[in-house]
Order: C-alpha cells, then structure tokens, then sequence
C-alpha cells in the first residue's frame, strides 16, 4: 500500500471517530433533557382559605294537584248534569252536585218496598199488642214514621229475646235492611264534590247512556297542591332540616310558601337525586296554576366554613394536594355548587389544590406548585 493511501485511511478514520464522539455525546445530552422534563412536573394550584358562608340554593319543580281523581259511578242509567253544566276548567265547591244518573225507576222500586214493609207490620200490628203490649206504642210510632219518599228510621230496639224473635220470623228485619241496602245504593245515582276544585277534562256529555264504571270527567282539588323537587343526595338532609320553602315564578317574584309533605324513599334513577314532596300556599293576591313550573328557594340553607374551589379539581368527593412536593389524595365533602365552581367542606386552611384533578405519575419525582391568580 501506498504511503499516501495510508495516511488517507489514517485521516478518515480519525474523523469518523471524532463525527461519531460529537453525535454520541449530543445524544447523552438529550436523554438528560429528557429525563428532567419526566423527573419535574410544573401543576396549577390554589392555596386554601376557608370562610364562613351563607349559600341560597334552588331547586326546579311543577306545580300539581294533591288530589286529581275521575268521576265514575257504580250504577248504570241515564246520565244528567248537576247542579253545574261542566266543562274542563269548571269550577266547582265542595258538596256541589256535578252529576247525576236517572233513578227514576229505582225511586218507584224503593217506595213500593217501603209499602210492603209498612203492610208486613200493620198486619201483625194485633199479634204485637197481644203479645208485647208494653211494646205497641213504639211499633206504632215506627209504622206511622215509615215514608215512601223519605229515608227509613231507625229500627226500634227489642227490648227481650223473644221480641227480637218473633220479628225475624215474621220477615221484619230482613225487609228492613234490603230497603236500607236500596237506600244506600240510591246515593250512589248522584255525585257529589268531594273537595273545592275544577274539571281537568270531560269523557261523556249528560244524556249519554253510562255502565258501572264508565269515566265521566277528571277533576282536581285546587286549594291543596304539592311540589315534586330533586334534591342533591348530599344536601337531602339540610333540606329535611330547613323544612321550609320559598317558591319564585318565571320572572323571579315571590309567589308562594312551602313545608315537606312527605319524601321519596329511593333515589331517582334518571335525575340521581332525591325527590322531597312540598304543599304549596300562595301569597295574598297570587294565583298557582296546577301545571305551573316554579323556583323553589331556601336561604341560609348551610352556614358554616368552607372554600370554593373549582369544579376539575373534584372527582368522585376526591382531590390532590401538594404537600412537600408530592401528591396526596383527600376526601372532601360538596356542600353545593354554583356554575362551575364546588362549595365544599374537609379541607383546612393552608392546603395547596391541584387545580386540575390527575392521578400522580410514577415518572414525576418532583411537582412544582404555580398558583393561578
């Protein structure tokens, strides 16, 4: 080989050496780099301060009638109105009749057994006052008091066995209560209003020929109405607390007053809240519409310390703190919320939040605390 060749080789080769030294070194460098920005971690915080806080709360419900029912009866005739012409919206008192079923032919029916029961004891009228005459003057009193066209009176009362006796086997007491049986079911041809309240809709118009059971009308009581309002699982017991409510309208005003009727004893599934049942009691002057939605608002509902925090801070009543450059899982305790932000309770004045709830990463050795302003 040739001198020259050879210091050509000599010289390539130490180049390629030194080329090769400089990337090596270049990648050193950058696996460190990288292992720094894996050993610190830079996390946004706020440091805690705890105040004394008066939160107002709010909830969403409709207005609904405590007692809503339909209009049957148990007789089949002809149907008339009442003493009202019904309609939806109607309204009408209690007591007021709002129907009735032509009993016409019931009433004949009803007067002619109360013929025949006057006749069954005037003809064993003499074997009364033979044999009980200290008791004729009561069985007459009765005969004379028995009216076709008006309720039956009492029956009298025996005063001994054989009394009682004789008039079972003469068929009295038997005739007696199947007319009171028909008494009784001659009431059921009227219908009267149970409650102060209006027509939510009309099925059948007077004139229509009804069977037992037929659905006439749906009416609702309008002076007692109750509030279905979701409550937050964990605000369920101060609502229980407070007991009272004040309701708002669309437009924010005052309209009505509340109390706890009664409480669901299961969580909504779709709502995942608690529904807790509120009367209704309009201010002076204001009308509550069945089917209104209205505000629900308690004031003062939680008095105590707490902070505000973010909401991406909590996670399943969990959040990090950093404390000597690590981070260290705490459980807290959402009081209420208020758009994005928590109210919660379980962290002491001082604590360092992260901002952003994330799990430690076992690469992080050391995270760094900038707080957000």
């Amino acid at each position: 080989m040739k001198k020259s060749q050879i210091i050509l080789f000599t010289v390539t080769l130490v180049l390629t050496g030194i080329i090769y030294a400089i990337v090596l070194s270049n990648k050193k460098t950058e696996i460190k780099e990288v292992k720094g920005e894996e050993t610190i971690k830079y996390i946004p915080i706020q440091v805690i301060k705890n105040t004394n806080r008066s939160l107002k709360t709010n909830s969403y419900g409709q207005v609904t009638p405590y007692t809503e029912l339909d209009v049957a009866f148990e007789v089949q005739g002809k149907l008339n109105k009442g003493s009202l012409l019904l309609k939806p919206g109607s309204q009408f008192r209690f007591n007021d009749l709002l129907y009735k079923v032509d009993s016409e032919e019931m009433f004949y029916t009803l007067s002619a057994r109360k013929a025949q029961l006057s006749n069954l004891l005037i003809n064993i009228l003499a074997d009364i006052e033979l044999d009980f005459p200290e008791e004729f003057t009561k069985w007459n009193t009765f005969i004379e008091s028995i009216d076709p066209v008006s309720y039956l009176p009492d029956f009298p009362i025996c005063n001994s066995e054989k009394e009682k006796m004789f008039f079972t086997a003469k068929g009295v007491f038997a005739e007696y209560l199947n007319i009171k049986s028909l008494e009784s079911r001659m009431s059921k041809y009227l219908f009267l209003a149970p409650f102060n309240g209006y027509v939510v809709d009309v099925y059948a118009e007077p004139g229509s020929i009804i069977n037992p059971g037929t659905r006439i009308a749906r009416i609702a009581n309008m002076e007692n109405m109750e509030v279905k309002l979701p409550v937050a699982i964990e605000l369920y017991d101060k609502f229980k607390e407070k007991g009272a409510v004040q309701f708002l309208n669309s437009n924010n005003e005052h309209i009505g007053t509340g109390k706890i009727i009664r409480t669901a004893n299961s969580i909504n599934q779709s709502t995942q809240s608690i529904d807790i049942y509120y009367s209704i009691k309009p201010l002076p002057g204001i009308s509550i519409l069945s089917n209104q939605y209205v505000t629900a608002e308690i004031d003062n509902l939680i008095s105590e310390s707490m902070c505000v925090i973010p909401s991406s801070a909590v996670k399943k009543n969990t959040v990090y703190i950093l404390k000597n450059e690590k981070l260290i899982k705490k459980s807290v305790s959402i009081i209420g919320s208020k758009q994005d932000s928590l109210f919660v309770d379980g962290l002491n004045n001082q604590d360092t939040l992260l901002l952003e709830y994330n799990e430690p990463n076992k690469k992080i050795k050391k995270y760094i605390g900038i707080e957000r302003q």
